[in-house]
């Protein structure tokens, strides 16, 4: 978890030993589907241009080539053959010739992107994102279903809300990482997100069976977030509330509570304090308009349960968007109700959050009220946006997406007046972003080829994460219009060098690192099996542990009893090493905002379905072809340009 030197940010690091070497055998492991196929990565042959005009041509103007050379074309040569056995044996070595340059030149131009290919299609892809998906089921909290696929969970946290802080039903929602504490921020987050990648790429989770999982993991995320804002009654006069964590992260070593005891959510039976705020809160109430819009987009075939996501959307806008001396905007880190949670998950602004929001209630609704909102305050949002975030998607900023969704609908349903300007000026600025990607001067990589987007803080993999969906997102953009590429300030970048960022980034982390490891736990032969985390790191006996315990089992140097599948942890430190060990968890702790971050990049990545030729030309036009739904997002936006 983000900013916790006790508890851990996401961030992780060292060698992990083969399964061979293991001294003991895992207890419990999550059991998936190993319906996996062996996915080849996107061809680039598909975008080679070959230039055949390999002599020189004129540059005259036309109709110049007509005119007469000042040079004679007329010469008379005495050839005599004094030996013909001669004759031939010079033709055929200046043949010879001629085909070992013809042989160079192709070995040169296309063996290495063949070699590039080759690289990308060992990665099991469909095996990743069934094991990404299966670490949201390990952190669930609540009453669990039946056919939960994590063998080493069960029902926990049933009493959440029911503390002598508030008497509320809080049971349900996500444990944000190797805690036990809950966090409605970071649960927006990864809602909004792990939503995104459903509207984009569902023909892609379905192809794969997982559309159905995906979905039960978003549901479980909005259905949480419905119990967590309270709109304002008029009748009772009791105000919005919003509640923004359930756990404690006191450090008060008298007191037991999800810090210093290192127990399984299933043994917790000290009490867990609830934090609220009100409509103020602008940050955490922009995320979670955000998630509950991006939702009912999701399950807009339930008419009933995505109506009632869109109407507390809007409710939570109504006040959380105004900025009056009535109602004063806020980041919810700087009151009481996010004391706590400033240790974990400090906002640094709210601007980005409420544009955030307001552009995904007008996806949801079609209502220009909210699109207005976010291009007239877009420019606020982005002067506040501090220096060390520029160009960074994650839990703390969300410009940068908010700026590629604006500039999708400038490309597929331009508006125009009065927006040309905002969809212009976010074009512009997304072009610019995905040049910084690709511009070792800006963000700096490891000799690896580790993006560090965030280079003075660790755990590198979760913002490498987010760009990699970004820069993959936005070059289908382009796809889809048929262009090659795009240029910022002078300078020009192809999509066939995007791509080759973008999938560099979660080979990496699959395991084309100087570590020779996968940074998700259960991908590949050599993984980190010390995940910071209580529930994989205490046996699955049957037994309650007390808190009193929880030390021996932190600080054991055995492995993790229980594998916690899917987690991707924080990732190596700037020289490309990881400690794979329990106690760092600047190194090995997973979050659902982090792994939110893989799936997108994960599922962006893979190859699109399989479609006969007829199918695959009748869908070119709406984006089928790449595995995208162009036109799905505006489903509901009627408004004529």
């Amino acid at each position: 978890m983000p900013q916790s030197s006790s508890v851990g940010s996401p961030q992780h690091a060292t060698t992990a030993a083969s399964d061979e070497d293991y001294n003991q055998p895992l207890a419990f492991v999550h059991t998936i589907s190993g319906a996996g196929r062996l996915l080849p990565s996107s061809s680039h042959w598909n975008s080679i241009e070959i230039d055949f005009n390999i002599l020189p041509q004129s540059n005259a103007p036309s109709g110049y080539e007509s005119l007469p050379s000042r040079f004679s074309k007329s010469y008379d040569y005495n050839l005599i053959v004094t030996d013909k056995a001669h004759l031939r044996r010079c033709v055929y070595v200046t043949a010879s010739i001629f085909l070992a340059i013809a042989l160079c030149f192709f070995l040169l131009h296309f063996v290495p992107l063949h070699k590039h290919h080759h690289r990308g299609s060992v990665k099991n892809l469909t095996l990743a994102v069934n094991q990404a998906l299966v670490f949201f089921d390990a952190q669930k909290s609540g009453i669990l279903p039946k056919n939960n696929l994590v063998k080493f969970r069960g029902d926990s946290g049933l009493q959440d809300g029911n503390s002598s802080t508030a008497k509320v039903d809080l049971v349900g929602g996500f444990y944000d990482s190797g805690n036990n504490i809950k966090f409605s921020l970071s649960t927006a987050y990864t809602t909004t997100l792990l939503s995104w990648t459903v509207i984009e790429y569902h023909e892609k989770y379905d192809d794969i069976a997982e559309l159905d999982h995906i979905k039960d993991i978003i549901k479980w995320g909005s259905d949480y977030l419905l119990k967590a804002f309270v709109p304002r009654n008029s009748s009772t006069s009791s105000p919005t509330k919003i509640f923004s964590q359930v756990g404690s992260g006191g450090n008060d070593s008298k007191v037991e509570n999800d810090v210093n005891c290192w127990q399984r959510p299933e043994d917790m039976r000290y009490e867990r304090p609830v934090s609220v705020c009100d409509s103020t809160a602008s940050d955490l109430a922009g995320e979670i308009i955000a998630a509950l819009s991006a939702a009912s987009l999701v399950f807009k075939k339930d008419e009933a349960y995505s109506g009632k996501l869109i109407k507390a959307a809007e409710e939570l806008f109504d006040v959380a968007s105004k900025n009056s001396t009535s109602h004063i905007q806020g980041m919810y880190t700087n009151s009481e109700c996010g004391k706590q949670a400033s240790e974990f998950y400090n906002s640094s602004g709210f601007k980005d959050e409420l544009i955030w929001g307001g552009a995904w209630l007008f996806f949801s609704t079609g209502n220009k009220i909210y699109l207005d909102y976010a291009t007239q305050n877009f420019d606020a949002a982005v002067q506040e946006e501090l220096s060390s975030e520029k160009g960074i998607f994650y839990w703390n900023n969300k410009l940068t997406a908010t700026m590629i969704l604006l500039t999708r609908l400038r490309f597929f349903l331009d508006l125009g007046y009065p927006y040309e300007d905002a969809f212009g000026s976010s074009t512009n600025r997304t072009d610019l972003l995905m040049c910084s990607y690709l511009n070792k001067l800006q963000f700096s990589m490891t000799e690896g080829g580790l993006i560090l987007l965030k280079p003075k803080y660790g755990a590198p993999l979760p913002y490498a994460a987010t760009a990699s969906f970004l820069s993959k997102l936005y070059s289908d953009y382009l796809d889809l219009l048929r262009r090659s590429g795009s240029s910022c300030a002078g300078s020009v970048f192809t999509l066939d060098k995007l791509r080759r960022f973008s999938r560099s980034q979660v080979d990496y982390i699959l395991g084309d690192n100087p570590m020779k490891m996968s940074y998700i736990v259960g991908f590949g032969d050599k993984y980190p099996t010390h995940v910071y985390h209580r529930g994989a790191s205490i046996p699955w006996d049957h037994r309650r542990h007390e808190c009193a315990e929880g030390d021996k089992w932190l600080n054991s140097k055995e492995p993790n009893p229980n594998q916690i599948l899917g987690a991707m942890v924080g990732g190596p430190d700037h020289n490309d090493i990881f400690l794979d060990d329990r106690d760092k968890p600047w190194f090995t702790e997973a979050t659902i905002s982090s792994n939110a971050g893989l799936l997108a990049a994960l599922i962006a990545h893979h190859d699109s379905p399989l479609k006969s030729q007829d199918n695959l030309n009748a869908s070119s036009s709406n984006g089928l072809n790449l595995g995208i739904d162009m036109m799905g997002i505006f489903q509901n936006i009627h408004i004529l340009p």
